[in-house]
């Protein structure tokens, strides 16, 4: 007979786990110069350390959440953990690009580990601790990521190796582990797996991201984004004909167009788009010396990520669970739409008043506590409308619009800003807010009931 689960235990590995992928995601940003230099690449050769994770992630994170289904979710869990180990090791000891790419591809099976982590506490927590629980989890995404940012700024200031910053992961990720190695381990919902559809659903996935995330150095006419995005329109629509034709989907196409579930993914993309787009204006803005340009700060990587960032991300800590309790009172539908509206003000705030440092610092707080807020409402708003064993699955999905809308987001800014004048930096920050405020006003408008208090689940014995 399997032990009873332990609630704190169970929140603990969780929470470790999206710590871990939010910092793999940002640990690279502030040593990209270092990694070009000391590697004797171009720039857009060292920007794969990032593409290639985002690829890899958008690919592998729904085969993940159906896998955590048929077989379990502990040990697919720990296989995900396994894998971007492995990666980690590879990123912290290599000093070759391609090998350096190779570490980065494996670290992608860590975007697997949020969905299956909240699938995880749905099925051993009771209902009185999910959302609180799921907030908790949600809000490390933040974090994490703040947290790798200071820390890669700190450890390869100067001319330091980078891959001292890449290290960090690697003890992170032990901790992981052995956290997860603790987690009960419950029988799968048995089934199989549609290796199929998970193969075209990552060709779809990879053609579409790989031309937003390259377009500003390929050209967004050249004949190879142009023609990827093509590519990615036919297979992921082969795809959804595919999926309604299988007995056993990768992902059910009646799952993704029930109403509240389609719309909190369309909002999981406004929020990414307009997160990432309004996170790398204000890097870029903060770092513009103010003697050439009439604005900015002229501050340095470790400078941006501690003053600028960080505090943020410290009030992320404190946001995330209150906002699960918020979340518990007035449902997750408006703690969603709160959120939106919150993060749109910060970046309108942005927009209009960027003279000062404690203006920035401040609307930046504000932009995240508005994205911890989301985090913490999109995990309860999809379980309030799916079935248990869709919760993975679901989560997944939500992850990678999220990301997709990300990607458009950072591209969009990065154009934008290719002439960085103060012109440019208020029209991000104005289509960030346009984005946010499209995000709310889906939620308010097209899910018309608050979402139900999730059903209590009980552990399998």
């Amino acid at each position: 007979m399997n032990p009873p689960p332990r609630p704190t235990m169970l929140l603990i590995a969780a929470a470790a786990s999206s710590f871990l992928l939010s910092m793999i995601q940002s640990i690279p940003v502030p040593v990209l110069p270092q990694i070009a230099h000391q590697l004797g690449v171009d720039a857009t050769t060292a920007g794969w350390v990032t593409t290639s994770t985002l690829l890899a992630a958008s690919a592998c994170t729904p085969l993940l959440g159906r896998l955590g289904h048929v077989y379990g979710i502990k040990p697919v869990f720990i296989a995900a953990l396994l894998i971007t180990l492995v990666g980690s090791v590879i990123t912290a000891t290599v000093h070759d690009i391609g090998w350096l790419i190779f570490g980065r591809v494996l670290q992608g099976a860590s975007m697997g580990l949020f969905p299956l982590g909240i699938s995880l506490l749905r099925h051993e927590l009771p209902a009185a601790r999910l959302t609180g629980s799921m907030a908790i989890v949600a809000s490390t995404l933040g974090v994490g990521g703040g947290v790798a940012l200071v820390a890669a700024g700190l450890l390869a200031q100067g001319d330091g190796d980078y891959r001292r910053a890449f290290a960090v992961s690697v003890v992170v990720g032990l901790i992981a582990l052995a956290l997860a190695c603790t987690l009960p381990r419950r029988p799968g919902g048995g089934g199989r797996v549609d290796w199929t559809g998970a193969a075209v659903l990552s060709a779809g996935l990879i053609s579409l991201l790989l031309p937003i995330s390259q377009g500003h150095s390929w050209g967004w006419t050249s004949p190879g984004v142009l023609g990827l995005f093509v590519v990615a329109v036919l297979i992921l629509t082969g795809f959804l004909l595919f999926e309604r034709r299988t007995a056993a989907p990768l992902v059910s196409v009646t799952l993704l167009s029930h109403r509240p579930v389609l719309v909190t993914n369309l909002a999981a993309m406004a929020v990414g788009f307009a997160m990432f787009a309004t996170n790398l204006a204000t890097s870029y803005l903060v770092q513009i010396p103010r003697e050439t340009a009439g604005f900015g700060f002229g501050a340095s990587v470790l400078e941006t990520s501690i003053v600028f960032l960080l505090p943020g991300a410290a009030v992320s800590i404190i946001v995330g669970p209150l906002s699960g309790r918020l979340v518990n009172r007035i449902g997750a539908r408006l703690v969603l739409v709160i959120a939106c509206v919150t993060s749109a003000s910060s970046s309108i705030s942005l927009a209009v008043a960027h003279q000062g440092r404690a203006e920035v610092i401040v609307a930046f707080v504000l932009l995240s506590c508005g994205t911890a807020m989301a985090y913490a409402a999109m995990p309860a708003l999809l379980i309030s409308h799916v079935d248990p064993h869709d919760t993975s699955i679901a989560n997944s999905i939500n992850s990678i619009m999220r990301t997709i809308g990300g990607t458009v987001g950072s591209a969009l800014v990065i154009t934008i800003l290719s002439v960085p004048t103060q012109s440019a930096f208020r029209i991000s920050y104005v289509m960030s807010a346009v984005v946010f405020a499209a995000g709310a006003a889906m939620v308010l408008l097209l899910i018309r009931r608050p979402a139900p208090v999730p059903e209590p689940v009980l552990a399998q014995a």
